[in-house]
């Protein structure tokens, strides 16, 4: 893509095709760019309008009219700073001792939950985030976005995902997935290191991850809703697994 104008570049990259294309993704804000600059990541390009630039320092930065800046970003306004950014190797499956966690899900479409997801992955000290091969492309932009730079720590795994469960299993780590008909996460003994598997909000768990190993959870209900988002439940069985092993290490 070197060479053309940057909002061909920049508005190419929006499409998933283009991003696999020439292993590029984009990073925008000025929370989110000043966040890259700290990371190993490779800025190929960076965009900004006159005053985000000298407000964070970006002397590299190409200076681009205000207006468009705005067309070359996804935001509905306030796209001031747009990096190109080049994606880091892929990841390999991997368990970080025995106490490590992982978390993974299973067919998330929409990208703000994965983000979302990614967040909560990082938050909880997930040493990977493992994404089924139907999951949503972690580099789409609103995904970048919603994962609010943990993007930058959380090394992601796409694939098979009912292969990653089985490899985890045959390597001693226990795998919990989540389902509304499981055993109750509070009466449960939580033992690492583990793959917690989460599915997605419409279909549940996909049938080769319900018959691959592990043991079902659930969170109990207290009130009538019909169910939670999955970032919600996933939230929720992550901060049990993370109060039970506080409780061991006292």
């Amino acid at each position: 893509m070197s060479g053309v104008n940057p909002l061909k570049e920049v508005r190419a990259l929006h499409q998933r095709k283009f991003r696999e294309a020439e292993g590029l993704f984009l990073v925008q804000g000025r929370k989110m760019v000043a966040e890259l600059l700290t990371t190993a990541f490779e800025v190929e390009r960076l965009y900004a309008t006159e005053a985000a630039a000298q407000e964070l320092g970006l002397a590299h930065a190409r200076v681009l009219p205000a207006h468009d800046l705005e067309r070359m970003g996804t935001f509905e306004q306030g796209n001031e700073v747009v990096a190109v950014v080049r994606k880091g190797p892929q990841a390999r499956l991997a368990l970080t001792g025995p106490g490590g966690f992982v978390l993974a899900v299973d067919g998330v479409a929409d990208p703000g939950n994965l983000g979302t997801l990614l967040r909560i992955a990082d938050w909880f000290g997930a040493g990977q985030l493992w994404c089924s091969a139907d999951s949503v492309e972690v580099w789409n932009p609103k995904c970048v976005q919603a994962s609010m730079g943990s993007i930058f720590r959380v090394p992601v795994v796409q694939g098979d995902l009912a292969e990653a469960m089985q490899h985890a299993a045959a390597a001693g780590a226990s795998v919990y997935k989540a389902e509304a008909s499981g055993a109750d996460v509070f009466g449960e003994t939580l033992k690492r290191p583990a793959v917690l598997v989460m599915g997605s909000e419409s279909h549940g768990l996909s049938k080769a991850v319900r018959q691959g190993p592990g043991r079902s959870i659930a969170i109990p209900a207290f009130g009538g809703a019909e169910s939670l988002n999955v970032a919600a439940a996933a939230a929720a069985l992550c901060m049990e697994f993370a109060r039970q092993a506080r409780g061991k290490q006292v």
